[in-house]
Parts: structure tokens; sequence; C-alpha cells
């Protein structure tokens, strides 16, 4: 006997149950009956007329208009049970995709891992949050056998599983360039293409990509309308704005991009982020740069990593653990 054929029984036995005793276990039963109801996909409305077919048994007497109310309630119910049917079928699509987009982000961490490098002469420090699950900033670091440290941070204008795909794509366009790892604009020139290539043109990515020379000590950098970042000279104890200038990849094939170079001295810093750093937002509106080289010179003497953590957490903080953009911030520090 299935559970459509044993309601009438089991429902009649809880409406006799409470009429008797009107305690709480009869109130429980009712509460078991409808999860159970609801497994078995028992619509609101039939529970309402087998309600009024059992009361019609139990009470033959009873008046007209009280008879006529479910009648009402009936039709309300219906309503109600459309309603409830299609808010559980949008509540179980709603759980695919939620499965589907935990899936892709764990891709994405996988896909898009990197290696933070380790050499004598620099301490580097490196955090990525998203500010949903799926990232839209990207960072990698390569480090080839001369030990020379190229780091690339990339932000694509579009969020979500296309925006991780997109970045995957690039992530492997760069492993297939090694040829062009000391010369910045030449890898940005080459992932230019492959972008405008093969990206939607609605899709846009920023990047800034610069090589690390650990024997010259010169920091070589090329920007595709990526986020300005960060110097900090040590000998004169002042930052400076890492200006760029170059066009965002994708928006033509032919764009070319200018190399700058950087002596970097011991205690000297390099400071890359995405606008989820610099725009982060507060009930006032917009924080200043000037505020963010205040959180860094405040952290300044601890190493790479613990600058980047500690003005993570306190921009964390500013946003009421709420953040609003992806946020990505690398610091390179010399040491020796």
């Amino acid at each position: 006997m299935d559970f459509r054929e044993l309601m009438d029984v089991k429902y009649k036995e809880i409406i006799e149950n409470y009429l008797k005793a009107q305690d709480e276990q009869a109130l429980y039963l009712g509460q078991k009956f409808s999860r159970k109801s609801i497994e078995h996909n028992i619509s609101p409305e039939e529970i309402i007329s087998l309600h009024k077919s059992i009361m019609l048994d139990m009470e033959p007497g009873l008046s007209e208009s009280v008879l006529d109310s479910f009648d009402i309630l009936l039709e309300v119910m219906i309503g109600y049970g459309f309603a409830y049917r299609e808010h559980q079928s949008l509540r179980s699509k709603q759980q695919e995709l939620n499965n589907e987009i935990e899936i892709a982000s764990n891709m994405q961490q996988t896909l898009l891992g990197t290696t933070v490098p380790e050499i004598e002469s620099l301490d580097v420090g490196a955090l990525s949050v998203p500010a949903k699950r799926m990232n839209g900033d990207y960072y990698h670091f390569v480090q080839d056998d001369n030990d020379y440290i190229s780091v690339a941070i990339a932000d694509v204008i579009g969020k979500g599983i296309p925006a991780a795909l997109c970045m995957s794509m690039i992530k492997y366009a760069m492993d297939s360039l090694p040829e062009h790892r000391h010369y910045p604009s030449a890898v940005l020139e080459s992932l230019n293409r492959v972008v405008e290539m093969n990206v939607d043109p609605s899709m846009f990515i920023t990047m800034f990509y610069g090589m690390y020379d650990p024997y010259k000590h010169v920091f070589n950098y090329s920007s595709a309308g990526h986020e300005p970042g960060f110097f900090f000279n040590s000998q004169t104890n002042e930052f400076e704005d890492l200006d760029a200038k170059g066009l965002l990849l994708g928006v033509d094939k032919r764009a070319k991009y200018r190399q700058y170079e950087r002596p970097v001295n011991v205690g000297d810093l390099i400071i890359l982020l995405s606008d989820g750093v610099t725009e982060c937002r507060t009930e006032e509106g917009f924080i200043e740069r000037e505020d963010l080289v205040g959180y860094i010179e405040k952290y300044i003497h601890l190493p790479a990593q613990d600058i980047v953590t500690s003005v993570y957490k306190e921009l964390e903080r500013l946003q009421h653990f709420q953040l609003r953009d992806d946020f990505t911030l690398i610091i390179l520090k010399r040491i020796c």
C-alpha cells in the first residue's frame, strides 16, 4: 500500500487524536504528516479536499456554511500549491546551479594555481580573494632556471564562469610563450593577439606583466590598461606610482606595448594590485590611493606576505567584511 492509499487512514487518526487530546504530540504528528506529504508530492489542495471529506464523515451534521468555506479554502490552496511547486522547482534548479558553480570554482583554483617563487634576494607576498565564489582577478608567477621572476596580474572586465574560463585560456597562453619571458612587452603583444582572436568582443582584460632580474636587480614591466601599482623607494622613503600606458587586451590585435625599467635597491618594494584594492568602497565612498599607501606604510617593516595579509584585513574591516570586488595584492620586496 503506497502513501496515497494510507493518507485517508493516517490523516483521520491525526484529526481524531487532536480533537480528543489537543496536545503537542498530536500537533507533532500533523507536522510529520506534512513532511511526508511533501516527500510524496502531495499538493496542498489534496490535503484540503481530504480534510473536508474526513470532517463530513466525522461530523455529518456540519453546517453548510462551514462546508462551503472549505471550497474557498480549496481554491486558495490550489493557487498556493502552484506557486509552491514552482518555488520548489526553482530551488532545485538553484541548487544545481550552486553545485555547478562550486565545481567550477574548485576547477578554477586548480587550473589557475601558481607557486610563489623563492630566491635569496627577493621576498614575495601574494593574496587573491574573490568577492564571490568565482574570481575575476588572476595572478601568476614564473621562475625560470636562471631565477628570473616573471609576474602577471590581470582582471577580466566581467565576472563568473565566463571570466574564469577566459583566465584559464590566458594562463595557458602565457605558459606557451617561454621565449618571451624576459620581454614583458612581447608577452602582452602575444597575449593580446590570443585574446582578440578567442574572446568575446564584450569581454576585455587588463594585465600588468613584469620581470625581475635577480642579477642586475632591475624590474622590467609593461601594462595593458591595468591599475597602476606602486614603487616604494627606500632611499627617499617615498611611494611612486608604477605608471605604464597600454591598451586593454583584446581591443586591437596590432596593439604595441611599451616596456619600462626600474632599478630595485635593498629595501625597495614593488606593489601590484587589482582595482578591487584601490576601489575599496566604504560607507563614505572609495578610499584614496593615499589611504592605501598609509596601510602599506603601517606594516612595511613586516615580511612581504604579512604586509599583504595585514592590508587585506584592514580593507576587509573597512567594508564590514563584505568584499564588493575581487581583491588581489602582490608585493615584491628586495631584501639583499
